[in-house]
């Protein structure tokens, strides 16, 4: 499990660890002074394309204190990215695949959540549909919880990509969201919508004929229990997003959203290996 910083070291190469980190550390992980241990620097600086510019260092534990654990970094390489890359990834620069996942009840959102960072998805955006019950008045406390679920994930699965989990906004502040980003990454960002309302077939319009151009930027919109309404499909369209059909089937919303999701980085990181359909 690597261990993720939440800042940079000081000049002299040093980090002191406060709170649930140091908790885990020394209580948890039970390290003593002169004990190694491996370490992701924050990302600093990810471009438009996403590509992971994350840093493994080794962290030398000098002392532990009641509340401080005071390490050295040692620098390993800072021109891989820490995660091992196979052969399907190495020479493929993936475009970032944004989430926009309407709430569902419950927990299910923490589960999305921990699967999305998991597969280095960059971006989870919850917002509030027309048939979420839960409101966006309700969920100001759960941001931290679902920043601490990617934090564990990340750490979990070595993922580099610096996952993010946006504040809830209601519809329209969404798709002013959704302005904003095709502004940054220009008008050819890819939005689809998982709609049971409009239904495609998936040999006419499905995620290989829609990243058949690799877009620069991916966005996935999911609905809530219940699915999105009709009206909102209808908005979602006139944004310019595609509808797409995940088969003959009535998913979970938290099916849909790593079923979606999970497509789409295969057929990304595989590209190069199939055969792309004229359009």
């Amino acid at each position: 499990m690597q261990f993720l910083l939440r800042e940079q070291p000081d000049k002299e190469g040093i980090v002191r660890l406060k709170d649930e980190d140091y908790h885990y550390l020394a209580h948890v992980r039970r390290l003593k002074p002169g004990a190694v241990f491996q370490a992701i620097l924050p990302q600093t600086n990810a471009g438009k394309n996403n590509k992971p510019n994350a840093q493994c260092v080794n962290i030398t534990v000098l002392s532990i204190d009641k509340r401080t654990l005071t390490g050295s970094v040692d620098y390993i390489d800072d021109t891989k990215p820490v995660s091992k890359i196979s052969n399907v990834t190495e020479n493929t620069v993936l475009p970032p695949i944004i989430v926009f996942q309407a709430l569902p009840k419950g927990t299910k959102m923490d589960l999305i959540i921990r699967q999305a960072t998991e597969m280095g998805i960059s971006e989870i955006v919850p917002f509030v549909s027309e048939y979420s019950v839960p409101k966006k008045s309700s969920c100001d406390k759960r941001t931290d919880r679902w920043r601490r679920i990617v934090k564990e994930a990340r750490q979990q699965s070595l993922s580099a990509v610096n996952t993010i989990v946006h504040e809830v906004l209601n519809v329209n502040e969404l798709f002013a969201y959704w302005d904003k980003l095709r502004n940054d990454y220009s008008e050819k960002a890819l939005g689809l919508i998982f709609s049971l309302l409009v239904k495609i077939p998936l040999e006419n319009g499905g995620f290989h004929r829609y990243l058949n151009s690799m877009p620069p930027l991916l966005v996935l919109a999911v609905g809530p229990e219940g699915g999105f309404s009709a009206a909102e499909s209808d908005s979602f369209e006139k944004a310019g997003f595609k509808a797409l059909s995940l088969g003959d089937t009535v998913l979970r919303t938290e099916t849909a959203a790593v079923f979606g999701a999970a497509a789409a980085k295969i057929i990304l990181m595989e590209r190069a290996w199939w055969k792309t359909t004229p359009q």
